[in-house]
């Protein structure tokens, strides 16, 4: 398929510079691909369009102040580095800018507390970097650390928080599963109070996420690995579910990526940890997700292949479309679309 097939118009004044308050105030739009129908809500309503013994699924990563600043030794010049995956104690996989003046060798100082060295290169065009440093570095990387805002959002985050699900609890993402920033503690309760349930996996969000596709022939384009985790009590929440006929609906992109990954060899979830470089474009045959809670996604993104394989892609760029008209808000901030399954 051919990456301009997943191309659509959206004015700059649609992308949400700033969160929803309170969060669940944001829109919901409501696809039913099988009936071809499109709903307009608020996300405070998600309940509406859930039943009693649905499965929630959350991913509960928490997003590191992952993007430093400093400046290297040798000429004090400004760098940037922005940490993608911890690869031990003090090693970690990075983005650097100006990348061509950052070369093996380099060492970038942030303050007198933390230095690093950069190492190596990755085959993403990034850096394996070693951090020097006195102290606690995890406490040192708050303190100096910024949470990674997307490029296209200008506005400065009064409240590092609203970056941040209000479950998170797993450190170690470069950027937010935003499907979940709308969910609130009342809507939560209320969902619970349905007998809707509730599990939780972990995908630490990294360059996979967010790389962009530069390859025409999307087929051709190669996902970066990221790091997931599903426990014991979330594998057997869904095994009960798929066995009693009951839906599992993922809530973000992430959580898709984590069950379908892990279904990718026996066709069930199997609970433990691994990597995946999962890529789901039109064609793909899901084997775990009953329906899907999600953002609006960049033109040509992997995301949006990703809902384009769920709820169709004509029907998906159809939605969109709408949504520029209705005047919905995109992105990381914007508002969420719930998406009912075709089978």
């Amino acid at each position: 398929m051919d990456i301009s097939d997943f191309d659509y118009d959206l004015p700059e004044k649609r992308i949400a510079q700033i969160p929803a308050e309170p969060r669940d105030s944001s829109r919901l739009m409501v696809l039913n691909p099988k009936e071809h129908t499109i709903e307009h809500r608020h996300f405070f309503q998600l309940g509406d369009f859930l039943k009693k013994g649905d499965v929630l699924i959350f991913n509960d990563t928490r997003v590191i102040p992952a993007r430093l600043i400093g400046t290297r030794s040798q000429t004090g010049g400004k760098v940037e580095v922005f940490l993608l995956r911890q690869i031990d104690r003090n090693q970690w996989e990075a983005l650097v800018k100006p990348g061509k003046k950052v070369r093996i060798g380099s060492i970038v100082h942030f303050d007198d507390e933390l230095s690093c060295e950069v190492i190596d290169h990755t085959d993403f065009g990034g850096r394996i970097v070693k951090f020097i440093y006195n102290g606690v570095f995890e406490e040192i990387l708050d303190r100096l650390g910024s949470v990674p805002l997307p490029p296209y959002i200008h506005e400065k985050l009064e409240d590092r928080e609203r970056y941040q699900t209000i479950y998170s609890r797993v450190k170690g993402s470069a950027a937010a599963p935003t499907a979940g920033l709308h969910f609130t503690e009342k809507l939560m309760k209320e969902l619970r109070g349905k007998e809707v349930q509730f599990g939780f996996i972990t995908l630490h969000v990294g360059l996979g996420t967010f790389r962009p596709v530069h390859a025409n022939v999307i087929e051709d384009h190669v996902m970066h690995r990221e790091f997931y985790s599903v426990p014991i009590e979330t594998a057997a929440l869904i095994h009960a579910a798929k066995d009693e006929g009951r839906r599992v609906i993922a809530v973000g992109t992430t959580s898709i990526r984590t069950l379908e990954a892990s279904a990718a060899r026996t066709g069930t979830v199997d609970a433990g940890a691994g990597w995946t470089d999962i890529f789901i474009y039109p064609g793909y045959q899901f084997k775990i997700v009953d329906a899907v809670i999600t953002n609006f996604h960049l033109p040509k993104s992997t995301l949006i292949m990703l809902i384009s394989a769920f709820a169709g892609r004509e029907f998906t760029l159809e939605a969109y479309r709408m949504a520029v008209e209705e005047e919905y808000r995109f992105f990381s901030f914007g508002d969420a679309m719930m998406i009912e399954s075709r089978a």
